[in-house]
């Protein structure tokens, strides 16, 4: 034991060191254990906290420190921390022995430190702040009341606080004793305001200074209603008291989609981005705050389809900006704020090159020629159309070495790349530069002649901009600009002097015009203007009396004038009357004409009726007709060909194929790779049409399938057209699926075609060729005089006669050509040329024989026989032909002065080819109508030169009976159309029966589409009559009987001509009129065609309306029904076409879009789950040995 007051109590508190004395006792019972008393100290501490600990340990007064246990500390605490009212005070923890102090000061301290009276009883509650001071007058509104002395504990305040009236729900998870309250308003269910009333035990009772209001927001109306399916609309939201509540408790919503606000809120409008949505569809917009709502009545959002741009022009722009850029596209209005954004970026090199400068060189700054940071320019774009946006380069202010441009078109959440939207990448090119046009003395007016053009010089005016699109202006007055070079423009002022743009000077040469030019966002002032003008002479004497003199001259000329117009003009007016009457006689002569031509073809019809019992006929086998109509325009069909494959990958190949076959089973794959292939911008309707076609032939063994795909795709192309114009589906052939939908017809109305239309289609066709070949053909133009088509009718009164010739056959030749051989009496025409006098020989042979099976004209020579030793080989060029200058006529039998009823005979030809030196002509090639003329070639003419028509009559100088004369002569000529349309008014009248008539059964292809596009009509709520008028029209009579009526050759095996082609052109048009159901207002200016048929079109629109009637009355046809006559075609008729070569065609298509194909294979979750992708890949690694990820 040492003395009782040699230890020191030590407190280590906040750093400072505190030392008491320390007085030692021990245990009286136990010896080894003492107790250490510290003396009695005041302590303070600054730390803003309840509780704090101060280690403490002893010392001997020689700061000998005794060993204490780990963490000896003591425990300080301060009642007025986090205890700032009475309520906090009153509950702290009773361990503290706080209490509420009263005074002047009242504050929570240690009860032991209070010198004034201890309050039991805390004051009344006070509210410093509420929020938020508004909610929905249904409640639900969470609202948070911060202040002193909100109660001691939950229960306290549970059922005592009151907004505007209205009891306030008490959340106690949020709850903070005394000091902040959170409650949910209950329901007013009226509009109504008040204060927020807080009372707790003991009387206390708190009302705030704020004001609580219960409104009722209302949604009016929305800008803009309708966005695209990507999203990024700026949607605004308009109505009243929209601002209630909770800011952040407030959403909208489109439908199940949230758009997102954008900006801070007003009491009348708000505005929001809208989100992404998968499909395009008309949405409910609604405001929620918290869990109520509110929903805008009697207007829906409409997400549209997306916009797509399709091609962009110009390439170039000056820096300064301001070339306007035409962007084209479709669906291009539902963008609400395009724009057009240039990205100006250093390019590789440099930052590559700037990289290494700083890892060595500390200092970052920028050189300042060189950009360093990529940089980006906007300027908002203009919408013209739906189908065009006007967009103005912005300024780019930068120098063009070592950057990359880039430049885009934003629509809304949507951006497209220029560069892939023309063939050249877009650029900046300098700025130009222009000179004042008074270069010396710019101050000075620059003088100028009337009549004379303004020449500006400059440089590099023509690197970015085009001559329309340069604004010259002098004044008011605009300058036209004719030229634009480098560094030259040339542009035609006014005829007078304009007035200048700003007249607020008096003085000077400030009331001279100005010239500005303007190029996008430059704008040049190249100075004033002033017109020479002539100064006033004054005349002598005697220039006055000549003068004088002429004038009397000039006005007795002007009487006599006046008086020979009178003259004449009623010279004309008699010349006039006569023509009336000679068009009384031609109508009548017309008439007479029709039935004794009619009479002649019925009597031709007849002999080739009988022809027909014989011969049949000659339609096309399937697989030819398929062929013609799946690719037309195709000079061989790809079907002819064989695999272009060697032979010792044949077998891998064609399992590959085998393999993609199957594939094509999927309709998840095939849907995809068909949408796939149609949003790739290099997929033109040329390639649709023809994948359609391959696909057609691919699945023709599985019609029920095809069917079913085509019903899938035509139910997507109904959605994309309602949402724009309905009117305009299937009105031409743009994308797969209308391809596959002609095919199909094609398909299923095979049968008809034979069986009922084959019949009057070629009865047509046949009356049409005789009529062509009964008058003159010009061989060079085409024209005839028998034709229903204005622009190929012969406008010339030629003089000609028919010819019998006897065509000796093959037997007859072979005997010799005696005078007496049987013969085939053809008839042509002394005017026409020695290849159709070949063509109508070969036609009378040949008759009812399949083209194909005929002789080429080519050949053959035309061989004139005459006694035993007379042969004479006729052609259309050789060294008899009349030449007269530059112009050679081709040989007709004319020419040769070959009688009627001479022999002749067609015999093979020696040469294949001769020499154009020789002049020789090729029969049956058409001749080029002009050969080298600039080079002093010889023209080549027929019945008329192609340059002296009387088509289009120049305006020569002469009387004005000349000019009626010119413009009557014409007319008169067009009768022949009349007797031409009379003449075949029955064939045509037939064709149209049989297509348009119900008393036979119709296809049942026809029954089941129709009532097909009936059930999509009213899926859609589509019930006008019109819009299911046209689709009907666009799916059956446009697309397929038009094809049918213009191309006879896709079902006979016969040879058209541009003639007959030109007749057929016009029947089908005919056909096309009277399907549609507007009316066709006809005036002076309407076609001929449209003229001819006036009367008819009605009657035939008649036909057209009760035949959809019709059908739509039939009893429907099944699935079931339809299945079984596709699966009898496909059975039929399914081993005719080359199925494997269509396949490796189709595969090319797969293989160029490869990437694309995979991609929207792996995006979709079912797609992946079938493994579709990971097929297309091991088919690819079969068919091109292609790297796959297997």
């Amino acid at each position: 034991q040492d003395q009782q007051w040699d230890y020191e109590c030590v407190l280590n508190l906040e750093g400072r060191t505190v030392v008491m004395d320390a007085y030692v006792e021990g245990e009286e019972t136990n010896h080894s254990l003492c107790y250490i008393t510290c003396q009695i100290n005041q302590y303070s501490y600054m730390a803003p906290q309840l509780e704090f600990n101060a280690v403490v340990f002893v010392q001997r007064r020689q700061h000998l420190r005794v060993d204490s246990a780990a963490d000896l500390h003591v425990t300080f605490y301060n009642c007025s921390v986090g205890h700032t009212d009475c309520s906090r005070c009153q509950t702290a923890d009773s361990k503290y022995n706080c209490v509420w102090c009263g005074g002047d000061n009242p504050s929570c301290i240690f009860r032991g430190s209070c010198k004034e009276e201890i309050e039991d009883l805390c004051p009344a509650p006070l509210i410093h702040s509420v929020y938020p001071l508004s909610g929905p007058v249904e409640g639900g509104t969470r609202i948070t009341i911060t202040g002193s002395n909100l109660g001691q504990k939950h229960q306290d305040i549970a059922e005592t606080v009151t907004v505007a009236g209205i009891p306030c729900a008490v959340d106690a998870q949020e709850y903070e004793i005394s000091s902040s309250i959170v409650c949910i308003t209950g329901g007013s269910w009226t509009e109504r305001f008040g204060h927020i009333v807080v009372e707790v035990p003991g009387g206390g009772r708190g009302v705030s200074e704020h004001i609580f209001t219960y409104q009722n927001p209302e949604l009016k109306s929305i800008v803009p209603t309708q966005g695209p399916k990507a999203g990024g609309t700026c949607l605004t939201l308009l109505g009243s008291k929209l601002l209630t509540g909770h800011p952040s408790e407030i959403s909208v919503l489109l439908g199940d989609l949230p758009c997102h606000i954008l900006s801070e809120m007003t009491e009348d409008q708000l505005a929001c981005q809208t989100s992404p949505s998968n499909v395009s569809a008309e949405l409910p917009v609604t405001i929620k705050y918290g869990d109520q709502e509110r929903r805008l009545e009697g207007s829906l959002f409409r997400y549209t389809l997306d916009p797509n741009i399709t091609f962009a022009e110009p390439p170039k722009s000056f820096l300064s900006g301001g070339r306007v850029l035409r962007v084209h596209g479709y669906n291009l209005d539902v963008v609400q704020k395009p724009k057009i954004r240039v990205t100006v970026s250093p390019s590789e090199r440099r930052r590559r090159g700037l990289g290494r400068w700083r890892r060595i060189i500390p200092d970052t700054e920028c050189p300042e020629d060189a950009l360093c940071s990529i940089q980006q320019f906007e300027e908002p774009c203009l919408v013209n159309s739906s189908y065009l946006i006007l967009c103005k380069t912005p300024a780019i202010n930068l120098l063009l070495r070592s950057v990359h441009i880039k430049l885009e078109f934003i629509l809304d959440n949507l951006s497209f790349d220029f560069n892939s939207l023309h063939p050249m990448p877009f650029s900046y090119e300098v700025n130009p530069i222009l000179k004042p046009l008074n270069a010396e003395d710019p101050a000075k007016p620059y003088r100028h002649k009337p009549g004379s053009v303004i020449s500006v010089e400059g440089e590099n005016l023509d690197l970015a901009i085009s001559k329309d699109e340069v604004m010259a202006m002098i004044g008011e007055g605009i300058c036209v600009v004719k030229t634009l070079t480098r560094n030259h423009l040339y542009c035609e002022p006014p005829s007078e002097q304009p007035a200048p743009r700003h007249r607020t000077k008096r003085e000077g040469t400030d009331l001279l015009p100005e010239f500005t030019v303007q190029m996008g966002n430059l704008n040049f002032l190249l100075g004033r203007v002033q017109y020479d003008t002539e100064s006033q002479l004054t005349f002598p004497l005697e220039a006055q009396i000549g003068l004088g003199v002429g004038a009397s001259f000039v006005a007795l000329i002007v009487l006599v004038i006046v008086f020979i117009y009178r003259r004449k003009s009623k010279q004309a007016l008699r010349d006039y009357k006569k023509v009336q009457i000679q068009l009384e006689n031609l109508e009548t002569s017309v008439r007479d004409r029709c039935k004794k031509e009619f009479t002649d073809l019925m009597t031709e019809m007849m002999d080739l009726t009988s022809d027909l019992v014989g011969t049949g006929i000659p339609f096309l086998d399937y697989k030819s007709y398929a062929e013609r109509i799946f690719f037309p325009g195709h000079r061989e069909s790809p079907l002819q060909r064989d695999l272009d494959i060697p032979e010792c990958r044949r077998q891998t190949v064609e399992q590959g194929l085998v393999q993609l076959s199957n594939l094509l089973n999927s309709k998840l794959f095939l849907t995809k790779f068909i949408h796939t292939l149609e949003i790739q911008r290099t997929f033109s309707p040329r390639d649709r049409a023809y994948v359609a076609s391959l696909l057609t032939v691919s699945l023709h063994g599985k019609l029920e399938y095809f069917t079913d795909i085509l019903k899938t795709l035509l139910n997507d192309l109904v959605e994309q057209y309602v949402a724009k114009n309905p009117k305009l589906m299937l009105r031409r052939t743009e994308t797969v699926v209308e391809k596959l939908l002609t095919n199909w017809m094609s398909i299923c109305l095979y049968a008809f075609v034979r069986d009922s239309v084959g019949e009057p289609l070629y009865m047509l066709f046949r009356g049409i060729k005789h009529q062509v070949d009964k008058g003159p053909v010009d061989w060079v133009t085409g024209k005839a005089k028998y034709t229903l088509n204005d622009n190929r009718l012969l406008r010339e009164d030629l003089e000609y006669r028919t010819l019998t010739l006897n065509a000796l056959t093959q037997a007859g030749v072979a005997a010799g050509g005696a005078e007496d051989s049987q013969g085939i009496s053809a008839k042509v025409l002394d005017c026409d040329t020695i290849t159709q006098v070949k063509e109508k020989i070969l036609d009378q042979i040949y008759k009812g024989t399949p083209y194909c099976h005929r002789p080429d004209p080519d050949t053959l020579d035309l061989e004139w026989r005459s006694g035993l030793a007379g042969h004479l080989i006729l052609s259309d060029e050789d060294v008899t032909s009349v030449v007269q200058g530059t112009w050679k006529r081709l040989n007709t039998l004319q020419h040769y002065k070959v009688p009627d009823g001479a022999t002749v005979a067609l015999v093979p030809r020696l040469t294949k080819h001769i020499h154009r030196e020789n002049q020789d002509y090729m029969p049956g090639e058409k001749t080029p109508m002009l050969e080298d003329a600039d080079e002093g070639g010889i023209k080549l003419w027929h019945l008329v030169k192609p340059t002296e028509e009387p088509e289009l009559p120049k305006h020569r100088r002469g009387s004005l009976r000349d000019r009626e004369r010119a413009k009557a002569i014409p007319e008169i000529y067009l009768t022949r159309l009349l007797s031409m349309k009379g003449t075949l008014q029955k064939f045509v009248d037939d064709l149209f029966q049989v297509i348009l008539s119900t008393n036979r059964p119709v296809p049942l292809a026809v029954k089941y589409f129709f009532d097909l596009l009936d059930e999509q009509a009213m899926h859609y709520g589509i019930v006008d009559p019109e819009t299911i008028h046209i689709w009907k029209t666009n799916s059956l009579p446009l697309r397929f009987w038009i094809n049918i009526i213009k191309n006879p050759q896709f079902v006979f095996d016969v040879q058209t001509s541009d003639n007959v082609d030109a007749v057929l052109l016009v029947i089908a048009q005919t056909f096309m009129d009277s399907c549609t159901i507007a009316d066709h207002k006809l005036g002076r200016d309407s076609p001929i065609n449209k003229l001819l048929y006036a009367r008819d079109i009605p009657r035939y629109k008649q036909m057209v309306e009760r035949y959809y009637a019709d059908i739509r009355q039939t009893i429907s046809a099944s699935d079931q029904e339809m299945n079984s006559a596709l699966a009898e075609l496909s059975r039929n008729y399914s081993g005719d076409l080359n199925s494997l070569v269509a396949l490796h065609e189709l595969y090319k298509y797969i293989n160029k879009y490869y990437d694309q194909i995979i991609t929207a294979l792996e995006e979709d979750p079912t797609a992946q789950k079938m493994q579709l992708g990971y097929r297309l890949q091991q088919i690819a690694a079969a068919v091109e040995n292609k790297v796959t990820d297997l």
